[in-house]
């Protein structure tokens, strides 16, 4: 299926990115056969498989003529040609060559080929071939990953990562970069924020802290008001409270990562203070 990885013999590996019906495929002038698999020529320069360009070649050459090709490495590559004291060479495409225009093919294997679904002539010549390939043990569907909601870390309250443990895919540094290139700066808030450690503290606007609110419980009834059927006593217009300031006043609510949060409750741990400057503070 798609994203299955395969392999040729010479470390050309690759997922398959496109099922085409087989009548859709280009069929060849001469013989009319479709390939099994298109292969990107751009593949070859940068990692250098010329050996499997060869395979192909010889493989052909041997098909056609019901021969066994050696393939051992640099036996063939280059020969002498005529006698011994000759310095010309002779190349593997040399013996190959002939054995393909005996049975009216192209010297260095390349092929026309009509296209599937119009039916017109490609105006370009491709190599063709057979290659041996095998399919690798990475299959797409013991690799996907899927997730909307699901378990946090117990300390930064972030998704936790692995697809074992159902965790989120990893947004790094280099994704936030291509987020910011492409200007889409509330997408990455929604990443990052929204859709990770959305967090909702209160901060004290007079001493800048985070850590010192404090929600102030409401006096319990006791038993004999509700005996009574006394109403309930009047609930506090602001039941959040600094202890450093010990006033409710200016005390506001602000959206933040959790871990940020720890970041300051870590602060706190080695003697330092966090402030925040809120832009809406209360002038006493």
């Amino acid at each position: 299926m798609i994203g299955d990885k395969f392999s040729s013999r010479h470390g050309q590996k690759g997922v398959c990115s496109q099922l085409w019906p087989d009548i859709d495929m280009p069929f060849s002038s001469v013989t009319g056969m479709r390939p099994d698999l298109i292969i990107n020529p751009h593949a070859f320069p940068s990692r250098m498989t010329i050996g499997m360009l060869l395979e192909s070649i010889a493989a052909k050459g041997g098909s056609l003529h019901g021969q066994f090709v050696d393939a051992t490495p640099f036996s063939s590559s280059t020969r002498e040609k005529g006698s011994e004291k000759s310095s010309e060479k002779r190349s593997m495409i040399d013996e190959i060559g002939p054995m393909l225009t005996s049975r009216g093919f192209n010297y260095h294997g390349v092929e026309v080929l009509y296209s599937g679904v119009l039916g017109t002539e490609m105006k370009c010549e491709i190599f063709m071939g057979p290659v041996y390939y095998q399919r690798l043990r990475h299959m797409v569907s013991d690799k996907f990953q899927v997730r909307s909601t699901g378990t946090v870390d117990q300390i930064t309250r972030q998704p936790i990562g692995g697809r074992k443990r159902g965790g989120g895919i990893r947004f790094g540094e280099m994704e936030r970069d291509s987020i910011l290139a492409h200007g889409a700066a509330y997408l990455l808030h929604d990443r990052l924020h929204s859709s990770s450690d959305y967090h909702i503290a209160d901060v004290c606007s007079n001493c800048g802290s985070l850590l010192t609110a404090t929600v102030v419980e409401p006096r319990k009834r006791m038993t004999k008001d509700i005996k009574r059927n006394l109403p309930p006593p009047p609930r506090l217009a602001n039941n959040i409270i600094c202890r450093s300031c010990k006033s409710s006043k200016g005390m506001e609510t602000v959206a933040m990562p959790y871990v940020f949060r720890y970041l300051a409750a870590e602060l706190a741990a080695m003697n330092v203070k966090l402030d925040l400057h809120l832009s809406n503070k209360i002038e006493t």
